[in-house]
């Protein structure tokens, strides 16, 4: 459908045709990042508007719309001031208004650490109801239940009972506490109180300065990705396919490979130390002489033919580069440091008679101030519908039982991750709840604070992940929990579908003081 008369440059948009997952066709808006042309004819690298980049790829011209073709828009250009981009030049009125609005913001605004009194409500505290019956009226609820628990009350079913507890102190009132998953349902915020930004998608340890100069990368180590230095290069995929084992794989994103292999139709893998090589030849010649049969470093796990290894981002360095460089192939959200040294890797191995074969990985700071257990974490593509995501995350659960924290992903999480991790929190957290038991007629309690003990899950996600089940309601001045059948169905269902499970008898693991441990 393209016309010959009118050029399509970079920066158009227009629709283009592509097969949907029902294999239909359908003509979504799309955007031109890249033109070339390969034995006298044009293709068109095309992003499609409001779709993952893993679906972006190159077309050929009858596939573009030229009927509805929108060319971009040109953007005047404001003056910078000393050359940088994003600031302009000074004038004294500019001046004297901002000396003006930063001595009325320190006039105004109390100092960090200390509390100017305003009238607010007393937080109500926690108290959680559930009950296992067909979604009955919250009318029927009795009010008796202590004011700083979760009572479960099971209606449906037969079991035994036990006393209630008597209520913790340490419970923090629900409405005071943010989440950063997206709710179905959102709790009434406080006068007086702010809520947090949603922090899924969005990262201030990631930002710029705000004169235009970047900010230097974290100490810490993050692997968040700043998205305002994207440029047409990083936009675009640039390996074509990856040959790693018995499995070939089409990249989804930009990976830093080295530029003269970008050219090439196949980039081979050692599926062992994961070095790249640029022909089947040199694969073959290397393999001759690859000793390796597992990744480097510690396993710490083995079950039948699962292990897990852990690998030192600083002792096996060449490795953790390698790694980095593959998964940054289906990684989008997150960015690639050379240096790895801050990092502990832990990769997820498939056995046979050749060898110990890659499935997936995450990594983790050593040291993390905001309790991330994970920094990044994949199941590559062949593996993945297939129960090796949840098993991943589980581990880096058991991993923080081990250690006595609870812990939490590094934000931003992909689609895939965020829909993973949502998953897996809802399945533990259900599997909790109802496992719980009734003693003599009273309704067997437990508070967040000990959900988020028992799992090792923050209690940040823990309540995330109620409001998103939609199983918080408010009555008679209290927090309550109602599961219906349909929940408790649906929960059964998954849970007889989910065969991989981490055994914590076969974890061989001990945790090490990193702080203590200078340069590591």
């Amino acid at each position: 459908m393209a016309d010959s008369q009118v050029e399509v440059i970079e920066g158009c948009r227009l629709p283009v045709l592509r097969k949907n997952q029902e294999n239909e066709d359908e003509w979504p808006l799309a955007e031109i990042l890249s033109v070339k042309e390969t034995a006298g004819r044009k293709l068109y690298y095309v992003h499609y508007i409001d779709f993952n980049k893993r679906l972006d790829e190159w077309v050929t011209p009858d596939r573009l719309d030229m009927k509805k073709l929108q060319f971009p828009k040109k953007e005047a250009k404001t003056p910078t001031k000393n050359g940088l981009p994003g600031s302009r030049p000074g004038s004294p009125e500019r001046e004297m208004r901002k000396n003006l609005d930063q001595t009325l913001q320190t006039a105004t605004a109390p100092s960090r650490g200390k509390t100017v009194p305003t009238p607010k409500r007393k937080a109500d505290p926690v108290s959680l109801a559930m009950q296992v019956s067909p979604a009955t009226p919250v009318s029927t609820l009795s009010a008796s239940v202590e004011v700083s628990q979760a009572s479960i009350y099971p209606v449906a079913r037969e079991t035994n009972t036990f006393t209630p507890k008597a209520p913790r102190d340490d419970h923090e009132p629900l409405a005071s506490v943010t989440t950063n998953g997206t709710a179905r349902r959102l709790m009434p915020s406080q006068p007086g109180r702010k809520r947090k930004a949603n922090c899924v998608g969005t990262d201030e340890d990631s930002q710029d300065s705000s004169d235009g100069i970047p900010s230097a990368p974290r100490m810490t180590g993050s692997l968040v990705s700043d998205r305002s230095h994207d440029d047409i290069v990083t936009r675009m995929k640039n390996i074509d396919c990856i040959e790693l084992g018995r499995h070939r794989l089409k990249p989804w994103y930009f990976s830093p490979y080295p530029q003269e292999l970008t050219a090439l139709p196949i980039l081979y893998l050692c599926e062992f130390c994961l070095k790249y090589l640029k022909s089947l030849k040199c694969l073959q010649r290397h393999l001759t002489k690859c000793n390796l049969r597992h990744p480097p470093g510690n396993e710490i796990y083995r079950k039948g033919t699962i292990s897990f290894f852990e690998i030192d981002g600083r002792k096996n360095k060449t490795y953790s580069q390698n790694l980095c460089l593959l998964a940054k192939c289906f990684l989008d959200h997150k960015t690639l440091y050379y240096d790895t040294d801050p990092f502990l890797f832990y990769v997820m191995t498939e056995y046979d008679s050749k060898g110990f074969h890659i499935v997936g990985y995450f990594s983790k700071e050593k040291e993390s101030t905001e309790d991330y257990n994970v920094a990044c974490i994949l199941t590559l593509p062949p593996y993945q519908r297939r129960g090796y995501g949840k098993l991943l995350i589980e581990f880096s659960y058991e991993l923080s039982k081990v250690e006595g924290k609870t812990g939490t992903p590094e934000k931003p999480l992909s689609d895939l991750g965020l829909l993973s991790y949502r998953s897996y929190w809802s399945q533990t957290i259900l599997e909790i709840l109802m496992d719980l038991k009734s003693d003599n007629g009273e309704r067997p309690q437990i508070t967040i604070n000990e959900i988020s003990e028992i799992t090792s899950v923050k209690k940040e996600d823990v309540i995330s992940t109620l409001q998103y089940l939609n199983l918080i309601n408010y009555y008679k001045g209290q927090y309550i929990l109602t599961l219906s059948e349909d929940i408790v169905d649906g929960h059964e269902r998954a849970m007889q579908k989910r065969h991989l499970r981490i055994d914590p008898k076969c974890l061989h693991f001990t945790p090490k003081d990193w702080s203590k441990r200078g340069k590591w």
